[in-house]
């Protein structure tokens, strides 16, 4: 069960690495749902794993692509205006009718993939835009060292509100389901 991250080389491997493990961490915990528990919301969060995960990919994809373009500003995905609402506000509507944890897990490794291809690719040093939205501040230009830490920082606590909600629906941790993801028996034998 190789929970904790990977060993790392350089500054460069060390952000995608921790970038990319925090999004297999998000697909962790869509691991042995059913379609309607992936809809669930069973929190007081209005949010259900699927429309969770589907932010994840929205913030990663776009990640990648504005990493890859610096010091250009890069485009979004292509997604409908209703997707990107819906997925940018993490609306519970954001779970698509095709969704299902399969799925969403394939899409979240891809996108983790990418997102760390596209920081081993760039240069730390190498800045980019900001895109005009309220959360930047009065900011307008990133590193990609600063960028890749932001998205390091940004994943992992939506990977917390994932384990929260996962534990809420059938009280699997991230433990167990680490180990049930990689087709091993949890607790492990003997401990």
């Amino acid at each position: 069960m190789p929970f904790l991250t990977a060993e790392t080389t350089s500054e460069i491997d060390t952000l995608a690495t921790f970038a990319q493990q925090q999004i297999d961490q998000v697909a962790t915990t869509l691991h042995g749902l059913s379609s309607e528990q992936l809809r669930a919301r069973p929190t007081a969060s209005a949010m259900s794993l699927g429309a969770l995960a589907r932010h994840v990919l929205l913030i990663s994809q776009g990640a990648a692509i504005r990493i890859a373009a610096a010091p250009e500003e890069g485009a979004e995905p292509e997604r409908t205006p209703e997707q990107l609402q819906a997925e940018g506000m993490i609306d519970p509507s954001a779970v698509r009718a095709e969704d299902t944890p399969g799925s969403l897990i394939a899409e979240l490794h891809r996108a983790g993939e990418e997102l760390a291809g596209a920081i081993r690719a760039a240069d730390a040093e190498a800045d980019g835009p900001f895109d005009d939205a309220p959360w930047w501040g009065d900011r307008t230009r990133w590193t990609v060292r600063w960028y890749a830490m932001h998205q390091v920082e940004e994943v992992a606590r939506h990977a917390g509100h994932a384990d929260i909600l996962r534990e809420s629906i059938d009280g699997k941790g991230a433990y167990e389901l680490n180990a049930l993801a990689d087709g091993e028996e949890w607790p492990p034998a003997g401990w």
